[in-house]
């Protein structure tokens, strides 16, 4: 009920008097928000809103509130994603959530179809300076994916071997919007900046030496980028990186079919 079209078709039912009213106020009564025990309220109307289902943060949460959250939202949502999960809580929710499947890499648990088609136009190119910094540009690539966008991966591009970066320039030439993650001192998004023509998302990485103060030095060498046009987000926060990304899809899409309309 938390598909827009679904939703449309549902209230033309009622209007044409195929559906009852209170058929379809027992199919709305949770359609803001549902109870999970004492412990969650999901956000079922998150999706209406910002086109985006809400997300089940896995760190501070048991294997067994993870798996009664993930079994509500199933009913609900064709794909349903919890973040930050190591691998013994996804031993833990195997036996809990039936058709789980676990991004290692990325640290994602997902119900979803086994392929995923974009619905959007457009690419999200992400790019890794480091090997080291794989399990965040992960979570944005994997994020992005689960949420219909189609994606270009290229790691270990870092500045220290720059010749990596440049020999992949038609990777950052055809992206519709790149996310650029990097730790140590963060110079790969200012970089990436000055070669593309489409938005650039840096997310800094909590890799590095002692100076990199957990992901510190990089954030403020990546809010001081010189290059223009380069938006950032939080430490190791791959995940909004993917959702901003999709935003702006999102958003370039809305004008597209606004133009055409007009």
């Amino acid at each position: 009920m938390t598909d827009e079209k679904i939703l449309r078709s549902l209230l033309e039912a009622v209007a044409n008097g195929k559906v009852t009213p209170d058929t379809a106020l027992d199919s709305l009564k949770n359609l803001t928000y549902e109870s999970v025990g004492e412990f969650a309220k999901i956000d079922h109307h998150r999706q209406l809103r910002t086109g985006f289902p809400e997300v089940i943060w896995g760190p501070g949460k048991t294997p067994d509130q993870i798996a009664q959250i993930m079994e509500v939202m199933r009913l609900r949502n064709p794909v349903v994603m919890a973040t930050r999960i190591e691998p013994a809580v996804y031993e833990a929710l195997q036996s809990k959530v039936s058709d789980l499947r676990y991004y290692q890499s990325a640290r994602i648990c997902a119900i979803a179809p086994l392929t995923i088609e974009p619905q959007f136009q457009g690419e999200i190119g992400i790019l890794s300076a480091g090997t080291a910094d794989l399990p965040v540009a992960e979570e944005a690539a994997v994020t992005a994916e689960l949420s219909g966008f189609q994606v270009q991966r290229l790691w270990d591009v870092g500045v220290a071997g720059i010749h990596r970066l440049l020999s992949n320039r038609h990777l950052i030439e055809s992206a519709s919007v790149l996310i650029v993650v990097a730790g140590m001192e963060g110079a790969l998004p200012s970089v990436v900046a000055g070669l593309a023509s489409c938005p650039v998302i840096a997310v800094p990485t909590s890799i590095g030496y002692g100076a990199s103060f957990g992901g510190l030095a990089p954030l403020l060498t990546m809010l001081n980028s010189c290059a223009a046009g380069v938006g950032v987000v939080n430490i190791d926060n791959g995940f909004g990186a993917a959702v901003l990304a999709g935003q702006i899809l999102r958003t370039a899409e809305k004008l597209r079919l606004a133009s055409a309309v007009s």
